[in-house]
C-alpha cells in the first residue's frame, strides 16, 4: 500500500486545554500557536471552541489577525456546532475561516443526547454547512464518538458519511473519543473506509486511555488516513490525546514518512507547553523527558565510548538535544569519562578514582551528581582551588505580607568583600536583584533564570532538607543547571545560585 504524507494537526490549545486545570491565557495561545506554525511548521492547528467565552473569543481574534498578517489563516481551525448560524457567526466574528463542525458519529449519542432521529441531525448538519459556505467559512466534520458507532451503528456512520459527501465538505474527522479502540481494529476500520470511500479525506483523532495514541495513530496511517491530530505533551481530556513528538518521530522513523514537521522544534514547543499549561512532564517521557537521553548504567556509557554501541535512529541532535551521562552508583568508569570529557578535565588515575569511588558513595545515599556538579566535588575532593570563586556570606532576606521583601548580603570576590542590597516582588527575587546590581558594577553578564523547581522528600517533616534546582540560560542558549540543597527553601535556591555564579565565573 503506498504510504500517503499526512497532514498533522495540532489541537493543544483546544483539545489539549480540556486537560483538568489547563486554561491558556490569550498571550499564551499566541505564542504557542506561533511556535507551532512558525518553527515546528505543523500542517494545520485547532485554536478553540465557539461561544465558550469572551477570553476565548479575544485570544482567538488575536491569533487570527497575526495568521491573516502572515498567511496562516487558512491553517487554523476553530470548533464549532450543529446550530445553524451561532457558531459560524462567532468563528466570522473573529475573522476565521475553517470550521470543525462537532456532529454525533454513533446513534447512542444522537439518541440520547440529542434525543434525535438520523434524519433530523442530518438536516440540521445541511442548515449549518450551507450558512457556513454562504460565510465564506469552509467546513471539517467530526463525528464525535465515531469509534462506539463504527461498532455498533455502522450504517448510521455510513449514512452519515454518505450526507456529508453530498454536502461536499473538506475533511471528515473520526475520534476515538473514549480512546477504545485496539490498533488491529484502527487499522481494519480506516482500511475499509479507504476502500469504501477512495476519495474521501479522512483524519484520525486519538486518545490515549489505553496507551494506546501513538500506534493508533501509526496504524491510521498505515491503512490510509489523509489526516493526523496530535497535542504537544499529550495534553487532552483525561489521560490525553496523542503526542506529537511522538507521533513524529515515529512516522519518520517506523513508516518512512517525510512531514514538513521541524524536528528540532520539539523540545522547545514541549518545554513552552509545560510552563504554560502548569503540567509538569515524565522525566522518562518518550523524545521530550528531561532523562530520555541520559545513560546511567557504567556498561552503556562504555559502549558509546567505544563504538556508540547503545545509540539508536533517535539521535539527540536530532530534537536540538544533547546525550549525558548520569554519576551515580551505577556509575562506571566510561560514565565519568564521558563527562570529564565534556567539562575539558583531565584526571590522574589515582584521583579518577577517588572522584568516581566518592560518586558511587553519594549514589548509595539515594544523591545525585550533575554535570554541573562534577566541578565542585572533584575541587572538594581534591582540595583544587578555583571553583570557590565567589563566596555568598551573611544572606538576610526579609519578607511578609504587606512588606517589600528586601535582601542584603556580602560577596567575597577577588579578595574583596562587597556589601549589597536588593528589593524585589519575593524573598528570592530581591536576593537576585541584589546579584543583579553587584554584576552590573563588575561588568559580569549573567544568564537568565529558564527554571526553579523545588524538591522534598515524601513524609511531611517540617525540617526535611529541600533540593533546589535551577535552569539556566546563557548568552549562547546553551543550559545549565545547578542545584542547592537546605533547609530553608531560599536558601537553597541561594545556594544553586552561588554554584552558578563560580561556574560562568570560572
Amino acid at each position: 500500500m503506498k504510504k500517503k504524507i499526512p497532514e498533522i494537526m495540532d489541537t493543544t490549545l483546544r483539545d489539549g486545554e480540556q486537560t483538568n486545570n489547563v486554561a491558556f491565557s490569550p498571550s499564551e495561545k499566541m505564542q504557542i500557536a506561533r511556535i507551532l506554525l512558525e518553527k515546528v511548521k505543523i500542517d494545520r492547528i485547532e485554536i478553540a471552541s465557539a461561544l465558550v467565552s469572551p477570553g476565548e473569543k479575544e485570544s482567538t481574534g488575536k491569533i487570527l489577525k497575526w495568521a491573516k498578517q502572515n498567511n496562516y489563516i487558512n491553517n487554523i481551525e476553530i470548533l464549532g456546532y450543529v446550530d445553524t448560524n451561532k457558531s459560524v457567526d462567532w468563528i466570522s466574528d473573529v475573522g476565521g475561516k475553517v470550521l470543525n463542525l462537532l456532529t454525533k458519529g454513533s446513534i447512542k449519542h444522537l439518541k440520547y443526547q440529542l434525543k434525535k432521529k438520523p434524519e433530523e441531525h442530518f438536516n440540521d448538519i445541511s442548515r449549518t454547512i450551507e450558512y457556513a459556505k454562504k460565510k465564506k467559512i469552509n467546513v471539517n466534520v467530526y463525528l464525535e464518538d465515531w469509534s462506539n458507532g463504527y461498532i455498533e451503528s455502522t450504517e448510521y456512520v455510513y449514512d452519515l458519511i454518505n450526507h456529508l459527501n453530498k454536502n461536499k465538505v473538506k475533511r471528515i474527522m473520526l475520534p476515538d473519543t473514549l480512546g477504545i479502540l485496539y490498533p488491529l481494529q484502527v487499522f481494519s476500520f480506516f482500511t475499509d473506509l479507504s476502500v469504501k470511500y477512495p476519495d474521501t479525506h479522512f483524519d484520525f483523532h486519538a486518545h490515549n486511555d489505553y496507551g494506546l495514541g501513538t500506534i493508533n495513530t501509526l496504524e491510521a496511517v498505515r491503512a490510509g488516513a489523509s489526516g493526523i491530530h496530535c497535542t504537544v505533551n499529550c495534553l487532552g481530556e483525561r489521560t490525553g490525546n496523542a503526542s506529537l513528538a511522538e507521533v513524529a518521530a515515529s512516522l519518520h522513523d517506523h513508516l518512512n514518512i517525510k512531514t514538513n514537521l521541524s524536528e528540532n522544534y520539539l523540545y522547545l514547543i514541549s518545554r513552552v507547553v509545560e510552563t504554560f499549561s502548569g503540567k509538569r512532564m515524565a522525566d522518562n517521557a518518550p523524545i521530550v523527558g528531561e532523562d530520555v537521553f541520559t545513560q546511567t548504567a557504567g556498561i552503556h556509557a562504555d559502549g558509546d565510548k567505544k563504538a556508540g554501541l547503545y545509540e539508536s535512529r533517535l539521535m539527540p541532535g536530532r530534537f536540538d538535544r544533547k546525550r549525558s551521562y548520569a554519576l551515580g552508583k551505577m556509575s562506571g568508569k566510561a560514565s565519568l569519562d564521558q563527562n570529564l570529557k565534556e567539562l575539558g578535565i583531565e584526571l590522574t588515575e589515582e584521583n579518577h578514582k577517588k572522584v568516581l569511588d566518592k560518586i558511587k558513595s553519594l549514589g548509595d545515599k539515594k544523591k545525585k551528581v550533575t554535570l554541573e556538579d562534577l566541578p565542585f566535588l572533584i575541587s572538594d575532593i581534591l582540595k583544587i582551588p578555583g571553583h570557590d570563586i565567589i563566596k555568598l556570606t551573611n544572606v538576610v532576606i526579609t519578607s511578609g505580607m504587606e512588606i517589600m521583601p528586601v535582601c542584603s548580603l556580602k560577596i567575597c570576590y577577588k579578595n574583596n568583600e562587597f556589601k549589597i542590597t536588593g528589593s524585589g516582588d519575593g524573598g528570592y527575587d530581591a536576593f537576585m536583584n541584589a546579584i543583579r546590581n553587584w554584576a552590573k558594577e563588575n561588568n559580569i553578564e549573567l544568564p537568565t533564570l529558564k527554571d526553579y523547581e523545588v524538591r522534598i522528600p515524601p513524609g511531611g517533616q517540617t525540617s526535611a532538607l529541600v533540593e533546589c534546582k535551577i535552569t539556566w540560560l546563557n548568552k549562547n542558549n546553551e543550559t545549565l543547571a545547578t542545584r542547592g540543597i537546605e533547609c530553608d527553601q531560599t536558601m537553597a535556591a541561594v545556594l544553586a545560585t552561588e554554584k552558578m555564579l563560580n561556574l560562568v565565573l570560572t
